[in-house]
This record gives structure tokens, sequence and C-alpha cells, in this order.
């Protein structure tokens, strides 16, 4: 085990790798993604190790670069006003994860194979390896959404190819430009300046159903899309006393969505819970893993630059603050705020089959200005 104090949070697994690295691989945390078979996890596990896992792959902005033009080779010039708007246009900065009659971009529904294979080479250029599946696992949801509501199916479609991805200015290794990929319970956003990612918020991850109930739409009964995120947060808001409860509690009754959802920018309150650096320091430690759970999905260096960022700004400035039950089934709702990021959590909604507190929806969201766009300081 890693020794843990108030500034030096560093840890090894039982291999002496660097739990903390953006680059490290946990076979646990796959296996939990989706309930992969054991197999399918050993013959990855060692795929990934021959190849150098990620050490290898080229940086989020080169990868960027060469993912966009390759997509916007394959479009037709209808396709291309659909996929490629200005960077200034407020579209940009217009984003939701809910349910939508229309969203900007081209669809992938509307996509021939040539062209979804470009699109999905985006996706991989801001994501880890875990992160993508993460990712292509929500969007596999809607299939069980659509399974679970056959019978009493609501106004908008369940469908796994309604996603949407939009090219913001012209890509290139010079100036500034984006891209965005949304579609219901996701949105990624990110902004390359210079052959560098220089802004990856909002970042917007859901999953209804919490716990798959059954064999569907490629999922086995009991697999969790977001488990980490969840699970360890209960494990550390029922590992804090009595005493510190008095700060991490902040309220009995869960709020109902993640604040400023669909807006530009997150809310500039002050951070609310317990400081980081009052934990003890197995709390430290769950509380730290609870964080790596986001930044691990994005792109190696993306996640790397996060953490360096919350390093400068000081890992005991983090507070974390929890509202409502403390146990599952029930609503709840949690929040880690440091100078430089945010994270929501909220599972309040029943999910498809009626089971409360079953429908989770999380971000990450940059303090400083989501979308490469300060925010103004009042």
């Amino acid at each position: 085990m890693g020794v843990y104090s108030n500034d030096n949070l560093e840890g090894l697994d039982y291999r002496g790798n660097d739990i903390y690295s953006p680059f490290y691989f946990n076979e646990e945390d796959f296996m939990k993604a989706g309930k992969v078979t054991i197999l399918t996890a050993l013959v990855l596990t060692t795929a990934l190790a021959t190849l150098g896992f990620q050490k290898e792959r080229p940086p989020a902005g080169e990868a960027f670069l060469t993912a966009a033009n390759g997509f916007l080779e394959t479009l037709n010039e209808e396709e291309a006003k659909l996929a490629v708007m200005d960077y200034d246009t407020p579209e940009r900065v217009a984003w939701h994860f809910i349910p939508k009659d229309a969203r900007k971009g081209l669809v992938v529904k509307d996509m021939n194979m040539k062209q979804r294979r470009a699109a999905s080479q985006i996706l991989r250029a801001g994501l880890s390896f875990l992160g993508y599946k993460k990712f292509t696992d929500i969007m596999k949801l809607e299939g069980v959404l659509h399974e679970l509501e056959k019978e009493n199916p609501g106004r908008f479609p369940r469908d796994t190819e309604l996603y949407y991805y939009t090219i913001f200015g012209k890509p290139a290794k010079e100036g500034k430009w984006g891209v965005s990929i949304e579609g219901h319970h996701m949105s990624l956003n990110f902004v390359i300046e210079d052959g560098s990612v220089i802004s990856s918020t909002p970042q917007v991850m859901c999953s209804n159903p919490t716990i798959v109930p059954a064999d569907l739409a490629g999922f086995e009964k009991g697999a969790r899309v977001l488990d980490n995120e969840e699970t360890l947060a209960f494990d550390l808001v029922n590992s804090l006393t009595d005493e510190q409860k008095k700060t991490g509690l902040i309220a009995e009754e869960a709020p109902r969505e993640v604040r400023n959802a669909g807006e530009a920018q997150p809310p500039q309150t002050a951070a609310e819970g317990i400081l980081l650096r009052t934990l003890e320091d197995e709390q430290k430690a769950t509380l730290r893993k609870l964080i790596l759970t986001y930044t691990r999905t994005m792109a190696p260096e993306i996640a790397a630059k996060r953490l360096e960022e919350i390093k400068e700004a000081g890992w005991g400035k983090i507070k974390f603050a929890w509202a409502g039950a403390t146990k599952p089934g029930i609503g709840h709702y949690y929040k880690v705020q440091g100078p430089t990021f945010i994270i929501e959590f909220v599972n309040t909604q029943p999910d498809a089959a009626g089971n409360p507190a079953s429908h989770i929806h999380c971000l990450w969201r940059d303090m400083r200005g989501d979308f490469a766009i300060a925010v103004e300081k009042k």
C-alpha cells in the first residue's frame, strides 16, 4: 500500500504500479464496465500490454485532427452542411443530455458504414480505452430502454443510432476548432488549439437503468455502465463519522437534477462539504479514486492535464458533499468540487421498470470555464 497524507496521495497496486497514473489499467475496473467475460478481459489485457496500452497512441489533439479530416472526407455537400458549423456559432455551447426532437450535427442513423467507422475514430480520439467502452455502452443502453419500454413507449424513440457528430471550425494544425458528440444521456465537447486539446468539458455520462435487470441488448443481467461513479461515493459517505457528517452531508433530500444542465457554464457557487485534507487516509484514497473514475474516462494526456491542474491548485482544497439517502434505491446526490473542476452526480429518478433511484446523471465540468471560454468573475 502507498502512504497517504494531506498532500502526498500516491499509491501503488499489488504489482507496484502507480494507481493514480492516467495510464493505469485496472482489470477489475474493466470487468465492471458492462460485465465483460473473464476470457475477454484476459485477451484484451494481454493485447493492451503487448501494445504498451495507450502510451503509444498519438496525442489527443493529433488524433482528433486525423479523425476529423478523415470523417469530413467521407461526407457529401449536404452532409457537410449538417456536420460542420462555424466555431463561433451559439450552437457550439448549446448542449444537453435529455431526449430531444432535434440536435445539431450529423446523426449516426443517417451515416453509411464508412462514415460510421470514421465517426467512431473521432469518439476514440478524446477517450481512453475504458472511456470508449463506457460511452459506447451508454449508447447501447438505448437498446435496453427500447426493450423495457416496448409495452408502453414514450414520446421519444429509444435508438442506439441517434447520436450526433459536429465539427466547429476547420480542423487544422494551427488555429482553434471544436468537436461535439452528443445524444440521449451523453455529451462530449472538445476544443483543440494549435494541435492540443485545451478544453474537454462538459463531460456528461448517464445510465438508465443503473443495473441492467436481464440479458438485454448485448448486456448481461447485472451489468452496470456507471459503477464506481456510484459505489465509491457510497463507500466514502458511509465511512464518514458522525462528526464528519456534520459538514459532509448538506441536505436530507437529494436535488432532482444536476445544476446548470444545458447551460454554457457550471454554477459558480462556493464548494460545500468536507475538505479532503481533513479526511482519514483511507477516505482520502477513496475520494481520489472517485475523482480518477471520471478523469480516466478521457484520453491519457487529457486526464494527466486535469490531474496536474488539480495538484497545482491543491488536492487538499477539494470538498465532498452528499445529499439524500446513503443507501441504494432512494434518491441520492453528491458533488466533488475543487478550484479547477466540479463533479455532480444525481440518482433520483426511477428506471423504465419503475425501480426507484435507478437512473444516473453525472458530469465533470471546468470551474474556470467550459468550452474554452473563461468564466467572468463577479
